[in-house]
């Protein structure tokens, strides 16, 4: 790979030279294993280590298909997704390769033994497949993770409703925690040069998920004055709702858990917060079988406080179980509760007297469509919207990154080195990163 990551770093070669570029038959990726899917069987979520199940060696370069795209990796990144695939919870996503790998002939490249995790990269176009007219070698690109066929009706509206949706690197194999991956080149963005490439990785589904929850009309569709609480808004994803509020003329409730990710939202612009740690909430009983509906009442005393007596009109939700019901509770008569993922639990319980007589809506979200991740992309681009990432690993580590975030032992987004033999690489608009410099690193926690 040493000639790619050569031609890449000289910044003299053409679309031309990186055509005729050879692509090695075998490349470095993180990978879990298929006869490895029980190893944690009986071990409590929290006590799976990543570091066990994830593995870097070399995997075999699929055959390229029609409207596909090999990406030389510079850096990606980890997000939930890779923790999921990396204990094998709530299942293992090799059924989801054996289910996709049904569908054709060309599908059934992803149902291997293994599978290449990665929802996240930056780098630089290798070669296109047939039909391939907007990218070409050469073409320094993110990637969102939205892989669809749309051979049916129903993605021709929101592509996110394509029934052969799924999440690239997720439930498709070869994803971004590789040197090499293979994307559809409708996933393909430009990247923001005043970026580097780990800056420039991190952002990708946690941002795009971020902007269509909240933003997009196909969530929260927030408007200038609205009260936003934002659970976890130091996280990788919490970060960018926070950073879209302030950004959108709305009003963040960020609530972290302790002072250090406090002083972190503020540092973004973020005025009211509310630290868990010092009002111990305790929405649930020690068994965890029944919630506190006094819990959910002082948390909405809480917020009145700060907000001068207003109710919350959108909730980002994230969190799951642990935190639903106290959302529910605390959205103001004719609110919106969003919601995108369940990282304490699946099977949430609420009151739904409070959400039914005061006319609140829960609205489901989940990544974004091709359009939504253009719009988010290009506020990265344009410096409106800053990367959160708080650290870098490289390939090798992927295990332990995996474990960090896993243990919630990161702030912001947590990014991986492929080919980049070091941080700080890749950039080229060197008077735009020095105009947002202080807010690169302000959003990192710097």
């Amino acid at each position: 790979m040493q000639h790619i990551l050569d031609a890449i770093q000289s910044g003299e070669a053409t679309s031309e030279d990186f055509a005729s570029l050879q692509i090695p038959d075998h490349y470095r990726a993180a990978c879990v294993h298929k006869d490895e899917v029980d190893m944690f069987e009986g071990i409590p979520s929290k006590e799976k280590d990543p570091r066990k199940s994830l593995h870097v060696e070399d995997v075999a370069l699929p055959e390229l298909g029609p409207g596909e795209a090999f990406v030389a990796v510079m850096a990606s990144a980890i997000n939930y997704n890779t923790v999921w695939t990396s204990i094998f919870e709530p299942v293992s996503t090799f059924g989801f390769l054996e289910r996709y790998g049904r569908l054709s002939e060309l599908t059934k490249r992803h149902d291997l033994p293994y599978h290449v995790v990665g929802s996240d990269l930056s780098g630089v176009v290798l070669k296109t497949g047939p039909g391939v007219t907007k990218w070409k070698p050469g073409d320094r690109v993110v990637a969102h993770c939205l892989s669809v066929e749309l051979e049916s009706p129903d993605g021709h509206n929101d592509t996110m409703l394509d029934n052969e949706q799924r999440i690239w690197g997720f439930e498709t194999n070869f994803g971004g925690l590789a040197e090499v991956a293979m994307v559809k080149a409708n996933q393909l963005m430009p990247k923001p040069e005043h970026l580097t490439w780990e800056e420039a990785a991190s952002p990708g589904l946690v941002n795009c998920t971020a902007y269509r929850q909240l933003v997009s009309k196909n969530g929260g569709a927030m408007k200038q004055g609205d009260n936003v609480l934002v659970w976890g808004a130091s996280g990788g994803l919490g970060g960018f709702a926070t950073q879209y509020a302030l950004n959108g003329g709305a009003t963040p409730v960020c609530v972290v858990s302790n002072e250090e990710k406090a002083k972190i939202v503020r540092s973004m612009g973020a005025e009211l917060v509310i630290n868990r740690s010092e009002m111990d909430f305790r929405f649930w009983n020690e068994e965890g079988t029944q919630q506190n509906p006094k819990e959910w009442q002082r948390l909405g005393k809480a917020i009145r406080e700060l907000t001068g007596g207003e109710d919350i009109d959108i909730v980002f939700e994230h969190p799951g179980r642990e935190t639903f019901g106290a959302s529910v509770y605390v959205t103001r008569k004719g609110g919106t509760i969003t919601t995108c993922a369940s990282t304490t639990g699946f099977m949430h319980e609420y009151d739904n007297r409070y959400l039914w007589m005061n006319l609140k809506r829960i609205i489901s979200s989940h990544f974004a469509n091709y359009r939504e991740s253009w719009e988010a992309n290009r506020l990265i681009a344009k410096g409106k919207i800053h990367p959160t990432l708080s650290r870098t690993y490289t390939l090798d580590q992927v295990g332990q990154a995996s474990l960090d975030v896993h243990q919630n032992k990161h702030q912001g987004k947590v990014g991986v080195l492929a080919l980049a033999p070091e941080e700080g690489l890749g950039v080229l608009d060197e008077e735009m990163r020095s105009k947002h410099l202080d807010a690169i690193n302000r959003f990192r926690g710097v």
